[in-house]
C-alpha cells in the first residue's frame, strides 16, 4: 500500500511539473522582419558580428529610430531597450536559431520570422 501511494504521488508531482513547463513557454505571437543593412550596424554606426545583436537592432531601428524595412511587422514585446536586451540573451540560448540561420541574418538580408514565447524566442528564415 505505501509503495502504491509513493507512486501515486510521484505521479501527480510529474504531472503538476509537466503541466507547468507547458504553460511557463506558451505562444505568445510572431512577427516578421527583414533584416536589412542597416540592422548590420549599431545606432552609433558600428558594425554589429552577431546575428542576436542584428535582430535585437532591427527591433530599436522599429521601435525607436522609426528606421523601418517594407517587410518589418509591429511587435508588441520588445518596444524598450530592456526588453531588446532581453531579446538578446533569449536569441544568445541555444535552440533559439540554428547555424544557417545565422550565418543568413550575419552573411545577408533574409527575411525571418520571429516567434515569440514567455520565456524564449525562435527564428526562422521565410526568404533568403
Amino acid at each position: 500500500m505505501r509503495k502504491s501511494k509513493t507512486v501515486t504521488v510521484a505521479g501527480l508531482l510529474l504531472a503538476a511539473l509537466l503541466g507547468g513547463v507547458a504553460q511557463a513557454d506558451d505562444m505568445l505571437g510572431s512577427y516578421v522582419a527583414r533584416i536589412s543593412d542597416r540592422d548590420h550596424q549599431a545606432s552609433d554606426g558600428y558594425a554589429l558580428n552577431g546575428a542576436a545583436q542584428m535582430v535585437r537592432q532591427d527591433r530599436a531601428n522599429w521601435h525607436k529610430f522609426h528606421r523601418r524595412d517594407g517587410d518589418d511587422e509591429s511587435d508588441a514585446w520588445f518596444r524598450t531597450n530592456d526588453q531588446r536586451a532581453d531579446l538578446q540573451r533569449m536569441l544568445e540560448r541555444p535552440g533559439a536559431m540554428s547555424s544557417s540561420t545565422k550565418r543568413a541574418i550575419v552573411n545577408g538580408e533574409p527575411l525571418i520570422q520571429v516567434d515569440v514565447y514567455e520565456n524564449s524566442v525562435r527564428v526562422s528564415i521565410l526568404e533568403n
